[in-house]
């Protein structure tokens, strides 16, 4: 292996041991995945390899932690020599696609004609697909690749990983059967010439000596339950996961204070009720570092053998963290009655626990609270624990949603149907973007129940989130041009822009990666015409106070990124880091009352 000079070798870390060509790191959204996957192509380029750095997160954040400007090209990385970078865009990607699709027949149909095909492809299942080209073409065509000898992939948070790898066999399925109609005509026009492309993506996932997949966790028992889901959906595909990271374990050098005592204790009790088939993997532990991971100086540090007692200089200026509390926006929600509380951020930032916490309160104060969640990775149960007075729960579970589509379409459309059509019918609905349809209107139907009482919904990850944003505005689009100008209509879109109806919370952690993710959502959401109503920033150290120098540095970092959410936002409320997870009614009803934790 060819080293470069002043390259430190790291034969710690098992996941590093005889890489294969292609490296997927996955898991919840939150755990360091982006860190972990610019750390690892740092070190394979640094030993000598070509390497390519490859994001598929529609969230993507690679470009602020090599510090690098990347776009939709392979970008050579000056600052490592070997290392390049590629982020797959979603929006460029379904533009392009468009655009291949729109463009020969532009001037050729009538207008009408060619707003109805638009409009065909402006949903996130034509984004999806999009996207899903870009991604098969790295794993499928040699050439793409040959430059390099190994291509990492950071992937995004689990819900829409397992969505994307399941697509190679999906689509290859669909598309060897002949099935498909006018229905799914514009997200999968011209998908029939890429039946070979799809085959060898889906062999090279399933060939551990071509592709290793990487687990990444937190020492955390909602990360780790979700890390068993992973496990199990991958292996199910035939895709089975190789080696497990758990990132940003408390060092030593984090100090005995009651914090960090409490921290501790609730790692170590994560890891040793970690599932047995994914304790069964080979494991690899990475210390959580004083500094964030931005920059190269900081990568090269993350995967490196550390001094657990080192010192770490506590900082020169007091952590004084500015905020409310959670409870003051509890009570600007309960003084109208009603409405839909939409929780939106970056996976991994504590949207579950938020979202819970809030219906929690609205539920003891006597209202009636539909919660719910439209995260495919999101399992309200093992957050609240049981039942709670007034609270109902639900989840917009995309199988379940999918099947019961089918079902009553094949009971309407497909009665009066001969056994031809039927068939043809049910063919069709075996399409993957029969999904997105189903998924959207149960979206709908909880958007446009929020008239008598509150509903709490918890949003899936930043990506889907947006994807699903999407489709209430094709949906709005299209009932608006049908009813005409002075028709009297409602749509969700219209409730979500709707201040009076819709309150979006942006939840957030302090740390600049989570924190640019929301500024960039809200200006998003702002150009779709709803404004955030309020932001809050979870498990803050700077609120939780510290005493050991260690956790001091982490807390006095955030208050930079706590500014700047202010600056954003006149309404934020900031959440401690508390010693204990915040599971079950009565922590989560405390997150309502708390201003600090542990002294």
């Amino acid at each position: 292996m060819r080293v470069r000079p002043g390259r430190v070798l790291l034969t710690a870390m098992r996941f590093l041991t005889d890489p294969p060509r292609f490296l997927f790191f996955t898991g919840k959204g939150g755990v360091g995945k982006t860190s972990i996957a610019c750390a690892t192509a740092v070190h394979l380029a640094e030993g000598g390899a070509r390497v390519l750095l490859v994001s598929t997160d529609p969230a993507s954040n690679v470009a602020q932690v090599l510090g690098v400007i990347i776009g939709n090209v392979v970008t050579p990385i000056p600052t490592v020599p070997g290392l390049s970078a590629l982020e797959i865009d979603p929006e460029a990607a379904a533009d392009a696609y468009r655009e291949r699709i729109v463009g020969p027949v532009r001037g050729l149909l009538p207008d009408a004609e060619i707003a109805s095909i638009t409009e065909q492809l402006s949903g996130s299942c034509t984004t999806e697909v999009a996207s899903f080209n870009e991604f098969t073409d790295l794993l499928a065509d040699p050439a793409v690749t040959a430059a390099y000898e190994h291509v990492v992939f950071d992937t995004a948070p689990t819900g829409h990983t397992i969505r994307l790898l399941q697509l190679p066999g999906s689509w290859t399925d669909f598309l060897a059967a002949g099935k498909g109609d006018a229905s799914c005509l514009g997200p999968l026009a011209g998908l029939d010439k890429q039946r070979a492309t799809y085959a060898a993506a889906v062999a090279a996932l399933k060939d551990p000596d071509r592709t290793r997949l990487v687990l990444v966790t937190r020492a955390q028992a909602s990360s780790l339950a979700e890390l068993d889901r992973t496990f199990h959906e991958l292996d199910e595909i035939g895709i089975h996961a190789a080696q497990i990271v758990v990132n940003g374990l408390l060092p030593r050098a984090a100090g005995d204070d009651a914090l960090a005592r409490a921290v501790r204790q609730r790692e170590a009790d994560a890891l040793a009720a970690m599932p047995a088939d994914v304790a069964s993997l080979p494991r690899d532990l990475v210390d959580l570092k004083p500094d964030s991971m931005i920059g190269l100086a900081a990568l090269r540090t993350l995967l490196a053998p550390g001094a657990p007692d080192a010192a770490v200089p506590a900082p020169a200026v007091p952590v004084e963290p500015a905020g409310r509390g959670l409870g003051s926006l509890v009570d600007e929600i309960e003084a109208d009655g009603h409405g839909v509380v939409l929780f939106m951020g970056k996976g991994g930032v504590g949207k579950t626990t938020i979202a819970a916490a809030v219906a929690v309160a609205l539920a003891h104060r006597g209202h009636d609270v539909h919660l719910t969640t439209t995260d495919p990775a999101a399992h309200l149960d093992d957050t609240l624990h049981g039942a709670v007075e007034h609270l109902r729960v639900s989840r917009i579970d995309p199988v379940e949603a999918t099947r019961d589509y089918r079902d009553r379409i094949m009971a309407t459309r497909g009665n009066n149907l001969d056994d031809a059509g039927r068939a043809n019918l049910a063919e069709d609905l075996l399409s993957p973007c029969t999904e997105e349809v189903a998924v959207f209107q149960q979206f709908s139907r909880t958007v446009l129940g929020a008239r008598d009482g509150f509903v709490v919904i918890d949003t899936a990850p930043t990506g889907h989130t947006l994807l699903l944003l999407d489709a209430a505005g094709s949906y709005h689009r299209d009932v608006a041009r049908q009813m005409g100008a002075n028709a009297n209509y409602r749509t969700p879109l219209m409730v979500l822009q709707d201040p009076g109806q819709t309150k979006v919370v942006l939840v957030t952690v302090a740390e600049p990666t989570p924190v640019t993710e929301a500024r960039v959502l809200q200006d998003d959401l702002r150009r779709a015409g709803i404004a955030p109503w309020a932001w809050v920033v979870n498990d803050s150290l700077a609120a939780a106070r510290p005493t050991s120098p260690f956790l001091l540095r982490r807390a006095a970092a955030e208050l930079g990124q706590l500014d700047l959410v202010s600056s954003l936002c006149d309404r934020v409320a900031v959440v401690p880091l508390l010693a204990a997870d915040p599971v079950g009614e009565e922590r989560l009803a405390s997150l309502t009352h708390v201003v600090s934790t542990v002294a």
